[in-house]
Order: structure tokens, then sequence, then C-alpha cells
């Protein structure tokens, strides 16, 4: 079984980095453009203020665009450390600040948060990406900015 994958671990990498960036760019655009049932920057920034992240409405800015500009450029592999890194950030926030008291779980049918699973999972895939650098198929390594793998 194994010999039948060997040579696909590079794909691996262009998975999570094609997948992770879409999901951001989607999270963040609830965020900035309130599409996909998101409240937009007003009513992320009330709930910021709410929770005590406050200024509420410059937070909401800075995490709707890291998140879907750090989701656009995970997704393209264009300055993927760096982005990573950005969303690293975003989501340990999310997951100890806005999430922690739910604890763990996610709980359907709450208007609440529910808990860190899924940005603590969201957060350790950008981790991955971060110490893995992006895939074979990215725009860091067609130009340069990172070394071509073999």
């Amino acid at each position: 079984m194994a010999n039948r994958f060997e040579g696909w671990e590079r794909w691996a990498t262009l998975v999570l980095q094609v997948v992770l960036g879409l999901i951001f760019m989607a999270h963040g655009s609830q965020k900035l453009f309130g599409m996909f049932g998101g409240s937009g920057i007003t009513g992320l920034g009330g709930y910021f203020d709410k929770i005590g992240i406050s200024p509420g409405y410059f937070w909401a800015w800075v995490v709707g665009l890291v998140e879907f500009f750090g989701g656009l450029c995970v997704f393209l592999g264009f300055v993927t450390r760096y982005a990573a890194t950005l969303l690293v950030i975003d989501m340990a926030v999310a997951s100890f600040w806005v999430h922690f008291p739910t604890f763990f779980w996610q709980r359907a049918g709450r208007l609440a948060p529910g808990g860190m699973e899924m940005p603590m999972t969201l957060g350790i895939i950008a981790l991955a990406l971060l110490l893995s650098g992006p895939s074979f198929l990215s725009v860091d390594r067609a130009i340069g900015l990172e070394k071509r793998s073999t």
C-alpha cells in the first residue's frame, strides 16, 4: 500500500494550501462584505466591543483583511509563510479569546460562537504551511521566493 502513494507527498501541501485559502477567503468575505451569512464589519465590530476586543471596529477590519487577503495569498502560494503567520495569530486569538469560553466542541443551533475546535484546526493547518512552505505549484516557488521543491 505504501508504494502506491509514493511520490504523492508533494500534493498534500497543495491540497492544504488551496482548501485553507478558500476557507479563509470565505471567512474574510463574511467579515468584510457580509457574504455567506456574515455580519460584515459593523456587526463584527460591535461583537468585538461586547467581548472586550477594543476598538471593535478597528479589529474587525484587521481580522477581515487578514482572513480575506491572507486566504488569497495562501491559496495562490504567494508570500505563503507571512500570510500563514498572520492566520496562525488570528486563529490563536479566535481560539482562546472568542471560542475558549465554550471550550472545545462546536454546538449546533447556538447563536454564540461554538468551541475552539474549528479555529484551532484552521490555525494548526496554517502552522503546517508556515513550517513546510508553499506547494510546488505556488507563486513563491515560481518567482524564486522559495526554493523549488524536487
